[in-house]
């Protein structure tokens, strides 16, 4: 194991050589200097791929999430602290019993269609996101909802049939995001290409795989924000995305490669900002497909990864080993320490399950650092005895792949959310939104459920540590490791809000 570590490290250090020449060759583009804002009535935002979808209700991408802060207004908010604040909903009160929750809205809001915005506008979307035929990933976070009563037009109740503790959390990321009842019974299916929101900025247009168009909404409720327009512009390429930010086509990133930090902090025209992430990277094994029915199998895998030498060599230090869905950040992050990798430990596993010639295929996207990662661990596999085919997929389609289950392994994370529930029920709950993995274990069933209805957070903290226990013996999916999340944006971007969800509020940005 030693010596392919040796290995990987001089390939990075030469990779990392050769990306530093090509992108420091330019600073200027069009006699323009690098760190000038061309126009200043233009916010152009680069990200690491093309939103796959723009309707709230349906999406199931982190990278939706960046244009949607744009597009959307949510009931409730975060900040830096990750506490709680109002959006739409200006305060709320929270019955005894824990059962009802009562939302006071802002009023004179207004879709960016004209329409109203109110208590009614709240059950449409409540209703919506419930509807079955609808099938939104949302339902998940919102089924123990039971009722919807408007008191009065700026005010409502959320019943719910049982405590649920990460209620307000949820309603601060893609549940609680409102759409327009006018533009969604109008358009139907295709409202996901024509997006009407509240928020401070509205959608004209779009080029897949080049550009989201959006302009200020002069209606907007709140403060109006500094730019005329932001444009959104994807690259896959993070080389391609960082020569963009360094010549000045781009104002900021979402997202930079991690081999590019030290490059990106040492540079003078350039704000480099690092948050603790409250995700979660690996790998999802499909428990279904042979040859992971087989516990032992998935067990092996497990134990076979060098998390530390990945972490060190891919992502030169801007990631951290991973044992479960809750990071070091969160309240729930477990207590036992990362385990080297034990490749006699997994070998001995196999052998006692009688199981040999194991081959399987990982998908992952075609980046460098997914490359690199997934060359590590298929070289680490091999030290088992299993073979590992790779085969690059484009985001979109890899998202397309896992809903349909058409895949033995994906190496796909989550962003994260603040309450640990948003990390772990849709992902290991059977047939819940995101299991991928379609996992089915009963006891997991019920210590989730039984996390997300208890109020007390030390007695939380207790379940949540079982249910990182039982996914490390379980192993549907493979923690790999934790990011941080790194935001690069020109020294002139200013009023960037750098909070541990990662998502780019343009409302509160402008230029110096």
């Amino acid at each position: 194991m030693k010596r392919i570590l040796e290995v990987f490290i001089v390939l990075a250090v030469l990779t990392l050589f050769a990306c530093n020449s090509a992108e420091n060759t330019s600073t200027d583009i069009g006699g323009v200097a690098a760190n000038e804002a061309t126009d200043k009535d233009v916010l152009v935002i680069g990200l690491d791929d093309d939103p796959p979808q723009l309707d709230p209700h349906r999406s199931s991408a982190a990278v939706d999430r960046q244009t949607f802060q744009s597009l959307y207004n949510k009931l409730l908010d975060i900040d830096e602290n990750l506490e709680f604040v109002g959006e739409l909903a200006k305060d709320w009160d929270i019955s005894e019993d824990g059962l009802t929750y009562t939302f006071y809205l802002e009023e004179d809001v207004v879709f960016h269609d004209g329409t109203p915005f109110n208590a009614e506008a709240v059950k449409f979307n409540f209703d919506r996101m419930l509807d079955p035929s609808f099938s939104s990933p949302r339902a998940s976070e919102v089924n123990l909802l039971e009722e919807i009563v408007i008191i009065n037009d700026y005010e409502v109740d959320l019943v719910l049939s049982e405590p649920f503790a990460p209620f307000l959390s949820v309603l601060t990321d893609r549940a609680g995001m409102m759409v327009s009842p006018t533009a969604v019974e109008e358009l139907g299916n295709d409202f996901a290409n024509q997006p009407v929101g509240t928020g401070p900025y509205k959608f004209d247009s779009r080029v897949s795989q080049s550009k989201i168009e959006l302009s200020r909404f002069e209606d907007y409720w709140d403060e109006l924000p500094a730019f005329e327009k932001v444009e959104i512009r994807p690259f896959a390429d993070s080389n391609v995305r960082v020569t963009n930010l360094v010549s000045g086509d781009l104002d900021m990133l979402n997202k930079i490669a991690f081999k590019d930090i030290e490059i990106l902090s040492n540079d003078p025209n350039i704000t480099l900002l690092e948050q603790d992430g409250i995700g979660f990277q690996g790998i999802h094994l499909n428990t279904t497909v042979e040859p992971f029915t087989q516990k032992e199998v998935r067990k092996a895998i497990n134990l076979a990864i060098d998390r530390e030498a990945i972490t060190n060599v891919v992502f030169h230090g801007g990631a951290i080993p991973s044992v479960s869905p809750f990071p070091p950040i969160s309240w729930a992050a477990p207590e036992f320490e990362q385990p080297n990798a034990n490749v006699e430990e997994a070998k001995k596993l196999l052998e006692e399950a009688g199981v040999s010639d194991v081959s399987f295929t990982l998908k992952i996207n075609p980046r460098p650092e997914e490359e690199q990662m997934a060359q590590m661990i298929q070289q680490m596999l091999s030290e088992i005895g299993m073979t590992m085919n790779i085969e690059m997929v484009e985001f979109g389609t890899m998202l397309d792949q896992l809903e349909s289950g058409d895949f033995q392994a994906v190496r796909l994370g989550w962003s994260g959310r603040i309450d640990p529930d948003g990390n772990a029920y849709r992902f290991f709950y059977s047939n819940a939104s995101n299991n991928y993995s379609n996992f089915a274990n009963p006891t997991m069933d019920k210590l989730l459920d039984e996390a997300r209805t208890t109020v007390d957070v030390e007695a939380r903290k207790e379940i949540y540590e079982e249910i990182s226990d039982l996914l490390w013996e379980e192993s549907p999916y493979v923690f790999v490791y934790h990011e941080q999340d790194y935001k690069a944006m020109k020294n002139y971007v200013k009023g960037f809000r750098h909070i541990a969800d990662q998502m780019i509020r343009t409302n509160s940005i402008y230029f110096e």
